[in-house]
């Protein structure tokens, strides 16, 4: 008879180790967590060998229907390893606040990030003062439901469960469709200023853009 204790732990202790192997924890939580992650992994994976060792208690009859829907979700995420939708996400987020870098001040306009210069424009929202400024930011394609989509990155806290998003207002070029949601770009350009609902903003101008692949850690601190 199968010891299904013992093989449940087995196979979420998998999925753990698998998930900080293949680096997809970088999409789901800060660097910081990933150790906990590992141990937590190798914990589940000796408390199953220690079941199959000492076996007494173990219930090796029927599994329960709990101890099968685990299994299978399991199984279904080491088969289909799951790739979340940062723009889907943040279309269902409050944006966040990036908080305040005066260093940010010091950099070259060219060095900033796209998180750089969103604080920026927080701390000094007059479009004007930032026109005409060299760009140089990445980021994934975010849809807005009231303009063009923006450039956008994801701010976390702790995980994927507190991501929420900052971005930059984008014009695109004027000849070619605007890009897709979830797509990566390398994006450069210079600040302009548009009339947005009734008031002036700063905007992205892209002069040159061209397809990246996601970053292996997508999610800012």
């Amino acid at each position: 008879m199968i010891p299904w204790p013992p093989l449940v732990l087995a196979v979420w202790g998998l999925v753990l180790l698998q998930a900080w192997g293949s680096g997809r924890l970088h999409v789901l939580l800060q660097p910081d967590f990933h150790a906990l992650v590992l141990v937590a992994g190798l914990v589940l994976v000796l408390l199953a060998l220690a079941g199959l060792r000492w076996p007494a208690g173990i219930s090796r009859r029927r599994p329960a229907p709990a101890a099968l829907v685990l299994l299978v979700t399991a199984a279904l995420v080491l088969a289909v390893p799951p790739r979340p939708s940062l723009s889907t996400l943040a279309a269902n987020r409050g944006a966040a606040d990036p908080g305040n870098d005066g260093l940010t001040f010091l950099l070259p306009p060219e060095q900033r990030t796209l998180t750089d210069w969103v604080r920026l424009l927080r701390q000094q929202p007059d479009p004007r003062l930032w026109q005409g400024e060299p760009v140089r930011v990445s980021g994934f394609v975010l849809a807005q439901p009231d303009g063009p989509p923006s450039l956008a990155r994801m701010m976390v806290r702790c995980c994927l469960a507190d991501a929420t998003p900052i971005s930059l207002p984008v014009r695109w070029p004027p000849k070619d469709p605007p890009p897709a949601p979830d797509r990566w770009l390398a994006v450069e350009g210079v600040m302009g200023v548009e009339r947005h609902q009734g008031e002036e903003r700063s905007v992205l101008l892209v002069r040159r853009l061209r397809s990246i692949a996601e970053p292996a850690r997508p999610l800012e601190p």
